[in-house]
């Protein structure tokens, strides 16, 4: 059988990943598939800049079309991110009659049912595992290992950035600031981590997740969407006293013919596993209704762990190539008896700033049951000085009953501010 020559469209960390990988484990590849495996071109914007590895002269190229146009490149692996030029590259290679493979999250979040329908009329191959949990084999576990359940939820911390700063928060007792500078620092964060922090990124890949386990498109920004940004220590400590850690949740789960799902920043009950997963790790906890519950674990980022899902999808395609069936063209159907409806019911945090005023406490609460809101508890520190934390937790109750009750409450002159607004994560049952 001939070589398979991929070509590679950026060469940043993930792309210097996947050819680490190929140099110091391509044989191994090699053996499992039968045929060698090549990289023949790198598209970059500089040809001439100078990088931390050594690649053969007359790899890279700063012109696609010596890519697209060229009918020896069998697989075309694109990891520039972004949506544009990425889109129309895609797009264009499989037009030209070439696999593709994508570790790119906002162009398969956003126009991924296209793409998919044009690699469908291609019969060609379009992978992406690499756009959701790194390392984590989320998306073929989905397809594959789980395609005879019925997936009712899927919970997850899937931001690295985010889980790392709150990690410092809890464990070192950094404020939001320096764990977000110690990040940046590690390399963790971008220099504008704004993506993440507000939860744009765990958007995106929720989208990717919802559409794959449940066959329902939801654009990124309709996903209701909450960053950290508001978290303080004072969150942290609250949460150790009532049990719960905080995390960044992403989640979809399936009521009755509805689909709710948000990101949001949440207390989750520190005896399940999702609480102990710390620093840049990234977990995913699903639920079928035949396989039960279970978790998967691991890097959610960094060019050797996403390099490794890329090289994954590489190697699915090829094993389809020499089947030569029909497996690669066959698509989850999309489902339109389910609806998205945003957070649906749930219970919340909500930390208010108010002045120590006799009657603050009484007002309060009884706007919240004027609103149809019950309260499981209500914590209060710090008497006698002008300005007080008071905090809430509600019984389950509607979001939008919430911020109408959040709306008339703002209003009142003792409110300085609302501060932080977290989920309640509750799960059926734990791992035993």
């Amino acid at each position: 059988m001939k070589d398979v020559h991929i070509a590679i469209l950026g060469f940043g960390n993930v792309g210097m990943g996947v050819w680490e990988i190929l140099m110091n484990n391509g044989s191994k590849v090699d053996c499992i598939l039968g045929r060698k495996v090549e990289i023949k071109k790198i598209l970059v914007r500089d040809i001439n800049k100078k990088r931390s590895i050594d690649v053969p002269d007359g790899i890279f190229t700063d012109n696609i079309d010596d890519i697209i146009s060229d009918d020896d490149i069998d697989i075309v692996v694109e990891l520039m991110g972004g949506i544009q030029p990425a889109f129309q590259y895609i797009k264009e290679s499989l037009k030209n009659g070439k696999h593709v493979v994508t570790a790119n999250k906002a162009v398969m979040a956003t126009r991924g049912r296209e793409l998919l329908h044009l690699a469908n009329e291609a019969g060609r191959e379009l992978r992406y595992e690499a756009s959701v949990a790194g390392g984590i084999p989320i998306i073929n576990t989905l397809n594959k290992d789980l395609a005879a359940n019925n997936i009712e939820e899927i919970t997850g911390i899937i931001n690295g950035t985010t889980n790392y700063i709150l990690t410092q928060m809890t464990t070192r007792g950094m404020s939001f600031d320096e764990a977000l500078k110690q990040a940046q620092d590690m390399g963790y964060a971008e220099a504008d981590p704004s993506s993440d922090i507000e939860g744009e990124d765990a958007a995106f890949k929720l989208s990717i997740l919802t559409s794959i386990a449940f066959g329902v498109q939801v654009s990124p920004e309709k996903i209701p969407t909450h960053g950290i940004t508001n978290v303080t220590e004072m969150e942290i400590e609250y949460a150790r006293q009532l049990g719960y850690t905080v995390k960044l949740l992403s989640k979809v789960k399936k009521v009755d013919k509805k689909l709710e799902l948000y990101v949001h920043p949440a207390l989750v009950p520190s005896n399940h596993p999702l609480a102990a997963v710390s620093d840049e790790f990234n977990a995913l906890f699903i639920r079928g209704d035949a396989v039960g519950d279970l978790m998967l674990y691991g890097k959610g980022a960094g060019s050797l762990p996403t390099g490794s899902a890329v090289l994954s999808d590489i190697m699915y395609i090829i094993d389809d190539m020499d089947e030569n069936n029909d497996r690669m063209i066959k698509r989850r159907k999309y489902n339109g008896d389910l609806e998205a409806v945003g957070e649906g019911k749930g219970e919340y945090y909500i930390r208010f700033q108010v002045s120590d005023e006799p009657g603050v406490l009484g007002m309060i609460s009884t706007t919240f049951g004027k609103h149809g809101i019950s309260l499981a508890s209500v914590v209060q520190q710090g008497r006698g000085e002008k300005s007080v934390p008071l905090v809430f937790v509600t019984h389950k109750v509607e979001r939008t009953n919430l911020d109408a009750a959040l709306k008339a409450i703002e209003n009142c002159d003792f409110i300085e501010d609302i501060a932080c607004i977290l989920k309640v994560e509750k799960f059926k049952r734990f791992f035993k």
